[in-house]
């Protein structure tokens, strides 16, 4: 019997994960397809349910629904129930178990960009199930400052607190703002390392500020990774800081999920040339 797994999000059109996972599925021999799932949250409980089945073997989950699907789930691994957040889905014998590969994905791709966040001063942006992920390792890797900036305060706020709680937070001072905080400036300009994990950036011409206080030795990450390099990364390339689109941690937390699913190691190198490969 073919199994099956896919991606869910809304909306889910962007995403290159099916090449990805099915490149490695494939260079495994493993019979199983790979699928997009387009689900609205109104939609998410009834397609939580429909993973039960015994030809599914798990998902990956994605924007707007890391947070929103944990109630739906019957286990939570330590990592995702730390941080409320669900980037994988595993089905065992009829149970859900949901993880997250976010966290591990994103160090492993600082780590390969050279970049050690260790005694960093961090802008990130966002407050959302990405940004818990990020946060969660940034603070395991010991910044130094770890400065939250979000739309709405409230939501940063919340961030922050949760990470009081976290391994490691003593160890690093935690802040949040709104994004439109005068704050912003201050601290963009004593940045070593920015992050930007909201979807702001999909859309051509997208970006929620100016890079122009960011110093120009600087790692500027953003997440998203289709289109290769959003509006924030040109202009921080063109300032002269290093930037990192989020096709590294794309690619590893998705190696992450493949040895969940199948209890393989995954060919990493075939699913970083099958990323490349599927992107404009």
């Amino acid at each position: 019997m073919t199994q099956r797994l896919g991606v869910v999000g809304f909306p889910i059109e962007h995403s290159i994960s099916p090449a990805i996972q099915q490149a490695a599925l494939d260079a495994l021999g493993i019979d199983a397809r790979y699928e997009r799932w387009r689900i609205a949250p109104a939609e998410l409980r009834a397609w939580v349910e429909s993973l039960r089945g015994p030809d599914v073997l798990g998902a990956n989950v994605t924007v707007p629904h890391k947070e929103a699907v944990v109630p739906y789930l019957d286990e939570l691994s330590p990592t995702a129930r730390s941080i409320g957040a669900v980037n994988t889905i595993v089905h065992r014998d009829g149970r859900l178990l949901g993880a997250n590969t976010d966290v591990e994905g994103f160090a492993r791709s600082l780590l390969e960009a050279g970049f050690d966040p260790h005694g960093a001063d961090v802008v990130l942006l966002g407050a959302g199930g990405a940004a818990r992920a990020v946060a969660v390792a940034l603070l395991g890797a010991g910044v130094r400052r770890l400065v939250l900036f979000n739309r709405g305060l409230a939501r940063a706020e919340a961030l922050a607190a949760l990470l009081g709680d976290q391994p490691g937070a003593g160890q690093t001072t935690v802040e949040a703002y709104a994004l439109d905080a005068p704050a912003l400036d201050a601290h963009l300009a004593q940045c070593t390392l920015l992050v930007n994990t909201t979807s702001v950036g999909l859309h051509p011409g997208d970006s929620l500020l100016s890079v122009e206080r960011v110093p120009a030795g600087a790692l500027v990450v953003d997440i998203i990774y289709n289109p290769p390099e959003t509006a924030l990364l040109a202009a921080a390339r063109a300032r002269g800081a290093r930037t990192l689109n989020g096709l590294p941690m794309l690619v590893h937390q998705a190696a992450l999920a493949f040895q969940l699913w199948t209890g393989r190691e995954a060919p990493l190198g075939v699913m970083f040339a099958a990323a490349r490969a599927a992107l404009p």
